[in-house]
């Protein structure tokens, strides 16, 4: 049950700032009733401690420190900024941002090194928060910005088209408006699952915005089987997907109530290993929960995106070959994972310079299974992906329609 009053919203901010969910006596919410105060457009956490405003939770009853520490999260030390930004229709994105001033102490690079932003695009179901094993690592060498996809995580869920191609155009649209209003002129994109479905669409529509494309087990690139029931599919397995067909993936988390939190816990155990360098509780599962137990707006564009048993109706390695031949693609799998490398293959076929690297000993989710080789392999695509812009200032490609920029960042959320 959610206390009256709880800010129910702030869930990703609590996760990337204090590591712990604050729980006290007489809450029945798992964000403790969090208040939040939310930073000013533009500022930068540096600039609060100067300002000395150094704690921007305030605990909700009195002795509550007194029972629960605020220790500091291991996974996320760097200096961010956060916010919503705003986009047409009443609509917004939640966004934080890494590095985009110099840290204090450092010499900053000439403007030559300096790279293109880095922004990443979580996969279903999940939010900005997934990425707090990588942030302060990949943000190392250049500025990084994690949103929230429209319809998921603490950005607004709007109505989506139920046809799959209007829908797939919202979610590429919404970001288009996102990067004008942070004011990027380009971008290292980068996506997880269905992200990397969205990220590879943008890529199409809007090529002169895109220095590079990351896809990082991505979903919905294959085609369905011309046999949709073949016999691999166990019987169980097609059975319940006719029964479960006309609702949304995750509503069986919506119906248990308060036991929602349980339920996640219980099928999604492996995610309290995957951060277990970062939590050592339920925090992960919690805040998973909390992301899909809210209105289900980006979770019913995917399901008009798809077709039975997760399979989308618009396959995108059909596409993929409308990437324009000057864009660099990099394919990140894991060795584990339920999704094979089998599209980033085949795309190779077509695309000799197609970049493909499957991480030993991590599944669908890479970047949390084996954080430290996920890191490396991104900060590599990135310092290559620096390498080629200078080849491009020094020999523009025909097909890039705005000039090549000789420094990387943008205006800081």
């Amino acid at each position: 049950m959610v206390s009256p009053g709880c800010r129910c919203s702030d869930w990703t901010t609590c996760f990337l700032l204090h590591q712990k969910w604050r729980r006290y006596t007489g809450c029945h919410c798992l964000c403790g009733r969090v208040v939040e105060e939310e930073v000013a457009e533009g500022e930068t956490q540096d600039k609060e401690r100067a300002m000395g405003r150094h704690d921007h939770h305030k605990a909700p009853c009195e002795g509550w420190q007194r029972r629960y520490n605020l220790p500091r999260s291991r996974g996320v030390n760097r200096p961010f900024s956060r916010q919503h930004v705003r986009i047409s229709n009443n609509n917004y994105l939640w966004t934080v941002a890494f590095s985009t001033w110099p840290q204090p102490g450092c010499h900053p690079e000439p403007p030559a090194r300096h790279r293109s932003p880095l922004v990443l695009l979580h996969g279903f179901g999940g939010g900005v928060a997934l990425w707090a094993q990588n942030l302060d690592s990949l943000s190392s060498s250049g500025p990084v910005y994690g949103l929230d996809l429209l319809g998921f995580g603490r950005s607004s869920r709007p109505q989506f088209c139920t046809d799959p191609e209007g829908a797939e155009d919202q979610f590429v649209e919404a970001l288009e408006e996102w990067r004008e209003k942070v004011g990027l002129e380009e971008m290292v994109l980068l996506g997880h699952n269905l992200g990397g479905y969205l990220s590879a669409a943008y890529t199409f529509k809007y090529p002169q915005r895109v220095k590079h494309l990351v896809l990082v087990e991505p979903w919905g690139f294959p085609a369905r089987p011309e046999n949709p029931n073949h016999h691999s599919i166990p019987v169980w397995i097609r059975a319940m997907g006719a029964v479960m067909s006309p609702f949304n993936p995750l509503a069986g988390l919506r119906l248990a109530g308060p036991l929602g939190p349980m339920l996640v816990q219980t099928i999604r155990s492996d995610f309290k290993q995957k951060y277990s360098s970062v939590f050592d509780d339920n925090t992960v599962s919690d805040y998973i929960y909390h992301l899909n137990a809210q209105t289900p707006s980006g979770e019913t564009a995917f399901t008009n995106m798809t077709i039975p048993y997760g399979w989308a109706r618009r396959p995108m390695l059909e596409r993929i070959g409308q990437v324009q031949a000057h864009i660099p693609v990099s394919f990140i799998y894991g060795s584990r994972s339920s999704i094979d490398s089998d599209s980033g293959y085949a795309f190779k076929k077509t695309r000799p310079d197609v970049q493909i690297t499957v991480i030993r000993g991590a599944g669908h989710y890479v970047f949390a299974d084996q954080p430290d080789d996920f890191n490396q392999t991104v900060l590599q695509i990135l310092a290559g992906t620096r390498d080629e812009g200078a080849k491009r200032r020094d020999h523009p490609h025909p097909d890039d329609t705005t000039p090549a920029r000789t420094h990387a960042g943008g205006r800081a959320v």
